[in-house]
Formats: C-alpha cells, sequence, structure tokens
C-alpha cells in the first residue's frame, strides 16, 4: 500500500477524507431547512454517498466524479440546499489523475443540471432558482479545485522526472565504474597471466622434446594459467556487459571438481536431485562457492581430501564442501577475502552460509541458496 501524507498508508488517508466530507455533508444537511420533507432519508444517504464514494477517488477518479457529481443533483433536488464539497474533492483527484478535458466537461454537464434542477424541483421563480443554483456550486469554487489538482499533478510529474534522472546519472556513474575496472583489471592483470601461461606452455613443450617428464606443478600451473585467461576474459565481458552472461555455473562444476584432482588434492563430487533451471545468479554463485572453497583447501588446509556435495531441492540449492586439513575449533583461519565475497554473494540472494571447523578436524563450507524457478 502506498504512503499518503504524514506517513499515513493511502487508502487510510482516502477513507479519513471521504468520512469527513460525508459527516460534513450530512452536519450541513441537517443545520438547514429541507424543502420535501418526505424525501430527507434519501437526501441524507446521497449526502453521505456523496462524501464516501471519495474513498475510490484514487481508484477510479472518473467514477467517482460522476457519483459525486449524481448525488450532488439528487440531493439538491430533495431539497437540500448544501455545496457539493464531495463534487469539489472529486474534481481535484480527477484533474491530479489527468483527466482534465473529461472534468471540464462533466462540470459543465453538473452546472446545467443544478441549475435546472433548482429550476425544475424548487417552488421558486426562475431568476430565483438560477441564482441558487449558482449559489450552490460557485464557478470560483470549480476552478479552485481544478487549478489545486493541476498544481499537484503538475508537482508530482516533476518529481518523478527528478527520480528518473537521478537513476539514469545513478546508472551510468555504475556505468562508467564497470568500465574503469573492467579498464584497470585487463591493463594490470592480463599481461602478467599471459606471461604466466606462456611460459608454464613454452616449459612443459621443451621438457617433452627433450623426452622429460612434465612435472605435476608444471601442468597444474599451465592449467591454472588457462583457466586464469578464461575467467579473467569472462569477468572484463561481465563488467562491460553489466553481468548479463555469466561464464560459470552448476554444468561446469564437475570441470571445476576434476581440475582441482591436478593439484593433488582427493576430490569428490555428488549431486543429488533433479537439476532444474534455476535463475542465473544462483546458478554463478554455486560454482563460485565451490571454486572459492576448493581454492582454500589446496592453498591452505594442508588437506588431502575434499568433498562436494550439492543437493538440488524443490526450492533450494544446498552446496557442502568439506575437507580432512588441519582446522580446528581452538586453530580455526580467519575469515579472509574469499571467504567474506562468498558470504556477500550467498546474503545477496537471501541464503545462509556457514564456514566453520569441523568435529575431529577439517573445515566445513555449507550454503543453503533460495531458488524461484525459471521455468
Amino acid at each position: 500500500m502506498g504512503r499518503g501524507r504524514f506517513g499515513v498508508p493511502a487508502g487510510v488517508w482516502d477513507w479519513a477524507v471521504a468520512v469527513g466530507v460525508a459527516v460534513l455533508l450530512v452536519g450541513t444537511g441537517l443545520s438547514g431547512e429541507s424543502a420535501t420533507a418526505n424525501s430527507d432519508l434519501l437526501g441524507y444517504a446521497l449526502l453521505a454517498g456523496g462524501g464516501l464514494a471519495l474513498a475510490a477517488g484514487r481508484r477510479a477518479p472518473l467514477v467517482v466524479l460522476a457519483v459525486t457529481g449524481l448525488c450532488a443533483v439528487g440531493y439538491q433536488a430533495a431539497g437540500f440546499d448544501v455545496l457539493a464539497v464531495s463534487y469539489l474533492v472529486a474534481v481535484y483527484g480527477a484533474v491530479r489523475a489527468g483527466h482534465r478535458a473529461v472534468t471540464v466537461a462533466v462540470s459543465v454537464v453538473m452546472l446545467v443540471a443544478l441549475h435546472l434542477t433548482a429550476l425544475v424541483f424548487q417552488d421558486e421563480p426562475v431568476r430565483e432558482a438560477f441564482g441558487r443554483g449558482g449559489g450552490v456550486l460557485e464557478i470560483a469554487w470549480l476552478i479552485a479545485g481544478f487549478a489545486a489538482g493541476e498544481a499537484v499533478r503538475q508537482a508530482e510529474r516533476r518529481a518523478e522526472e527528478a527520480e528518473r534522472s537521478r537513476e539514469e546519472t545513478a546508472r551510468r556513474r555504475a556505468d562508467e565504474e564497470r568500465l574503469r575496472i573492467a579498464r584497470e583489471l585487463h591493463d594490470s592483470l592480463t599481461h602478467q597471466i599471459s606471461v604466466i601461461r606462456v611460459q608454464a606452455e613454452v616449459a612443459v613443450h621443451v621438457a617433452r622434446r627433450l623426452g622429460e617428464q612434465v612435472p605435476e606443478a608444471m601442468l597444474a600451473i599451465q592449467e591454472a594459467g588457462r583457466e586464469a585467461s578464461r575467467e579473467l576474459r569472462a569477468t572484463l565481458e561481465a563488467l562491460r556487459d553489466d553481468d548479463t552472461t555469466p561464464p560459470r555455473g552448476l554444468d561446469d562444476v564437475p570441470e571445476l571438481v576434476e581440475r582441482s584432482r591436478t593439484l593433488g588434492l582427493d576430490a569428490t563430487l555428488t549431486i543429488d536431485g533433479r537439476q532444474h533451471d534455476v535463475p542465473v545468479a544462483v546458478d554463478r554463485t554455486v560454482y563460485r562457492i565451490v571454486q572459492e572453497a576448493l581454492t582454500n583447501v589446496a592453498r591452505h588446509a594442508d588437506a588431502t581430501t575434499a568433498v562436494v556435495r550439492i543437493d538440488c531441492l524443490p526450492d533450494s540449492l544446498t552446496i557442502r564442501i568439506d575437507d580432512d586439513g588441519r582446522a580446528t575449533s581452538v586453530t580455526a583461519p580467519l575469515p579472509g577475502l574469499g571467504l567474506l565475497g562468498m558470504r556477500e554473494r550467498v546474503t545477496a540472494l537471501g541464503g545462509r552460509l556457514r564456514a566453520e571447523p569441523r568435529d575431529g578436524g577439517g573445515f566445513t563450507v555449507q550454503a543453503e541458496l533460495p531458488v524461484e524457478r525459471t521455468s
């Protein structure tokens, strides 16, 4: 529900205005003298109905304009000489909603109807009847209601344009910042990674030509250089394309686990449950969590095995990575940038992350990501 004035919900504010106008109209009718006593009940009903109809003014301003106009003509015919306050408020609402031409046309018809009602239903000379009709709905009040609605409409339109301008400026600055980061990454990392990759491939090629056994570490460096080049290229594309084409996802996790074996880590992967289409952000996060966890195991955990388990549930994905490293509750590692980044990714998707030493030694990373199916 939107907000009205002073933080009050719009619907509550509309009803407060409608009830206030209805009370005002009925009170004014009670304080006057009815020309046709037998029609008092109908007149009071029309007075109250015209005011209460304003509660729907935000949703159906033209319908409310017509209803309040008919009520004003009706209680005028019943002998109640009461200013059509509800119609004036309806004019304000209709003009504020942008229905200026229709409001002018309906108001002209309303003025004519009030004059004819005063002429037909009031036992007065023609001159006095027309004067009475003009007193019920003064043109000045009608113009004031029209002007107030137009002024608010223009103010709201300017506020919306200013908000759109701020959003466009923020998006433009974000685009410029992404491009700047992309340029810096390209300038600072691409050359160095390319050098590492080329040197590793040359070393492997020379060793094979000489008939020597290529060390596992050199093969791992070669593969890591290739993967780093792919990841950097994909990251730069994502920065330039506003992250619309994520490079890796759940389908690439088996390759990631297989590659970790080249680093001397006995890694296994188990995927349970039916794999459905998942949102792009979740798909990308699953890959990043497994990648970061296995990287930490290989670099810091002094582990020999790692178990990766992914459970595909109807409304969530659960990822768990266990290792047999040296971490304990006493020697728990301080969270680095990798774990912090992992937690930020999971939290942004409304999920939960647990990263802590296991009972009996080793470390566990477990993440639960909510899934809203894309198909």
